[in-house]
């Protein structure tokens, strides 16, 4: 699929990607798993849980910051930015570029959230009301959320746009739509854009309260699904003009034909079927794209009764008589829902099923709902050929972004 751009606007490409998960480092990994249909829920260990009836997450377990942070002085930063050096790292290796490569040419960062690095407000409080350390023992520097970026750029000499984007569990999209825009209008060369967050007390006892959580496994788009699970990681992409991609000699996985959002204004957690339907069909507008292209959907599929209702309503409202044959996917299934970094991981996914021609499943798919009317690849992957995919991602406040990669 080739995206006629409009006079001027350079076409952009994917040729990195970094990712951070409970199933995996490094893509290969991350990608094997999923094709698997191996879960990556367990017990959680970052903090104690006995006061909840819920003790699983999506934690991502075996991760050593050694084995990518090197400078001694940026060893002692919080997970968020851990994770999102770590992604970055992975990303930039696999799209064989150097931190000078970068220094070359007009190089930027930008990174959705959810919650930042939330896990620095969790120890302030500790030392404050329960050890003895009090305000000496505070590090306020440490947790402003745009300080994650701003350590990924720190660590790899990036001095162009520099962002974080608090579009809670669509950030990652937002970031992707971002730095997409910057590329095309010729406002930067390369773009390391995605998504992260961690695990915290705070977010797992939020969503407990919001009695939003399944107790054992998530099942997207199943009549008898009972909750999300909250998961952690990180997903990076190297975005660069094609211009560019081609001068290298670099290897692309995907074109990024464009975006759309919108919100609902409606409810903080109730998605509205007409706001998830806008953002999906301005996608398709600015990708200048038709619903008969679309080869495969990778749907924000959380597992909770209102939002998998609404999300195949919208489907079903734009793709009509096709929607049965396009086969549509969650990986939270798997992952757990990683809030910010989850629509950036699902990006990943997007531009490995363009590449790979290989599907991955929604896993824990029991029993069919008459409201979830939707081919969702159940527990088995799938080869497939994807020439167009749709990333769809929603967040609380009604935010919606939907993305559309295709093949060079």
């Amino acid at each position: 699929m080739v995206k006629q751009n409009q006079p001027n606007q350079r076409r952009v490409v994917v040729t990195g990607l970094g990712v951070v998960s409970s199933v995996g480092i490094g893509w290969q990994e991350f990608w094997k798993n999923l094709l698997a249909g191996k879960s990556g829920i367990s017990e959680v260990t970052a903090f104690d849980t006995s006061k909840h009836d819920i003790h699983l997450a999506g934690e991502v377990k075996g991760f050593n910051p050694d084995d990518f942070i090197s400078h001694n002085k940026m060893k002692g930063l919080p997970r968020g930015s851990r994770f999102a050096i770590a992604a970055s790292r992975l990303a930039l290796k696999d799209a064989c570029l150097k931190e000078h490569d970068l220094r070359k040419k007009c190089a930027g960062v930008v990174l959705g959230t959810t919650m930042g690095e939330i896990q620095v407000v969790e120890q302030m409080v500790k030392h404050l009301y329960v050890t003895q350390k009090g305000f000496k023992a505070i590090r306020a520097l440490m947790y402003p959320c745009n300080l994650i970026p701003s350590n990924v750029a720190h660590y790899f000499r990036v001095t162009g746009q520099n962002r974080i984007l608090g579009n809670a569990c669509a950030a990652g999209n937002f970031a992707i739509g971002y730095s997409f825009d910057l590329i095309r209008q010729g406002n930067a060369d390369y773009m390391l854009a995605g998504g992260v967050d961690v695990l915290s007390r705070i977010a797992f006892s939020g969503f407990v309260r919001l009695f939003a959580m399944s107790k054992d496994k998530c099942q997207p788009f199943d009549k008898n699904r009972k909750g999300m699970m909250l998961g952690e990681g990180a997903g990076v992409l190297i975005l660069e003009s094609l211009e560019n991609a081609l001068e290298r000699g670099a290897k692309i996985y995907a074109e990024v034909l464009g975006y759309g959002v919108s919100c609902d204004a409606n409810h903080m957690t109730h998605p509205l079927v007409s706001g998830v339907e806008k953002a999906v069909w301005k996608s398709l507008r600015n990708s200048s794209v038709d619903i008969t292209d679309v080869d495969y959907i990778n749907a924000h599929g959380t597992g909770t009764t209102e939002n998998d209702k609404a999300e195949c309503q919208a489907f079903h409202n734009v793709f009509g008589e096709r929607l049965p044959h396009i086969p549509v996917s969650s990986i939270k299934s798997m992952l757990g829902h990683s809030m910010g970094a989850a629509s950036a991981l699902e990006a990943v996914v997007c531009c490995l099923s363009i590449d790979r021609s290989e599907i991955p499943p929604t896993i824990n798919y029991e029993e069919k709902d008459p409201e979830c009317e939707i081919d969702c690849v159940p527990n088995i992957s799938r080869k497939h050929p994807v020439k167009l995919a749709l990333n769809n991602s929603q967040a609380f406040g009604g935010n919606n972004c939907s993305v559309i990669l295709g093949k060079y």
